[in-house]
């Protein structure tokens, strides 16, 4: 009896490490892409102010990953 509450606690204890594992890279997907996507309409913002830089999944990431620092280098390579 005592070994089965052992081997049950054990296995419980795997799953939850498992499922952790699992569940991190997840996380970060989904922080990527919502980061892109927040990278995007920060581009969108700045062409309604007649800045005319093409939307992109690249500028979308570059944006979404650095934010206001990201929108302002892909503002100054598009200009230069």
């Amino acid at each position: 009896m005592f070994e089965t509450v052992i081997g049950v606690a054990i296995g419980i204890i795997i799953l939850a490490l498992i499922m952790k594992l699992v569940a991190l890279p997840i996380h970060l997907f989904w922080k990527f892409i919502t980061n892109s996507i927040i990278g995007a309409i920060m581009l969108w913002v700045v062409n309604l102010f007649g800045a005319n830089v093409p939307i992109d999944i690249l500028r979308a990431l570059i944006a979404g990953i650095f934010g206001i620092p990201g929108v302002i280098v892909i503002l100054l390579y598009q200009y230069l």
